[in-house]
C-alpha cells in the first residue's frame, strides 16, 4: 500500500449500509487507501449510520422530506458533501434519483453500484426481473454516475450464475457477496489514479475500455 495516496471519500446511503461496511472494513485494515470523511443518509436513523459511528466516521442525516423539492435537497446535499472536501463520492444504496446539476457537479468523481450486469435491468427489482427473463447469469456493476439513470459508463462488473431454484432473495445474497469485493476494488483503482472518466469513456491505465472490466470469481 506504500506510495498510494489516501483519498478523501464521502459515502451516500439510504439504508443498512452493507457495501459501506465492506468499505469501512477495508479502510480500517489498510487494504483500501481512503479516509472516509463522512457518511450521509437521506433517511434518518438507518442502520448504515450506526455502522459509520461504530467505525468512528462522521454519520450525518439530511432528510430529503424536509425540503420542498429535489433542487433544494440537492443544493443542501452538495453543500454538505463539499464541506468534507472529497476526492470521490460514492453512492452505496442511495435511493434518490439525481439531477444533471448534481451529477455534473461531481462528474468524474461520482460512482454507483447497481445490482445487475448493466445495461440490463436498470432501475429497481433487478433480481426478480433477471429470474423472470430466464437469465443464466446476473451480477453487479460499478459505473460513473451521469444524469441518465443507471446509464453512466460502466467500469467493472462481477458475474454470478442464476440457478434454476433461485428466488430473488437467494440471488440477491449471491450478488451482494460479489458487491462487497467489487466496490472496494473500483475505489482502489480510483485512488491509485488508474481510473478516470474522459467524456463518455472510461480510461483505465490511460486506455479507453471497449467493454467493462470483469472481477473474476474463481469459485463460480
Amino acid at each position: 500500500m506504500s506510495g498510494v495516496r489516501k483519498i478523501r471519500l464521502v459515502v451516500l446511503i439510504s439504508g443498512r449500509g452493507s457495501n459501506l461496511q465492506a468499505i469501512l472494513d477495508q479502510a480500517a485494515s489498510g487494504e483500501l487507501p481512503v479516509e472516509i470523511a463522512a457518511v450521509i443518509s437521506n433517511r434518518p436513523g438507518v442502520a448504515g449510520l450506526e455502522r459509520a459511528r461504530q467505525a468512528g466516521v462522521p454519520a450525518l442525516e439530511l432528510d430529503h422530506k424536509n425540503f420542498p423539492g429535489r433542487p433544494e435537497f440537492e443544493s443542501a446535499l452538495i453543500e454538505l458533501i463539499d464541506r468534507h472536501r472529497p476526492d470521490l463520492v460514492i453512492l452505496a444504496g442511495f435511493m434518490r434519483i439525481l439531477t444533471a446539476d448534481f451529477t455534473g457537479h461531481y462528474r468524474g468523481r461520482l460512482l454507483n453500484i447497481h445490482p445487475s450486469l448493466l445495461p440490463k435491468f436498470r432501475g429497481l427489482h433487478t433480481h426478480e426481473r433477471a429470474i423472470a427473463a430466464g437469465e443464466i447469469e446476473h451480477g453487479a456493476s460499478i459505473h460513473f454516475v451521469t444524469a441518465e439513470l443507471d446509464g453512466g459508463p460502466v467500469i467493472v462488473q462481477a458475474q454470478v450464475p442464476v440457478w434454476p431454484n433461485d428466488d430473488p432473495d437467494t440471488l440477491a445474497a449471491r450478488v451482494l457477496e460479489r458487491e462487497h469485493r467489487l466496490y472496494p476494488q473500483a475505489i482502489h483503482w480510483f485512488a491509485e489514479g488508474r481510473l478516470r472518466l474522459d467524456g463518455e469513456r472510461v480510461l483505465f491505465d490511460g486506455q479507453p475500455l471497449d467493454r467493462p472490466l470483469r472481477l473474476e470469481n474463481p469459485s463460480g
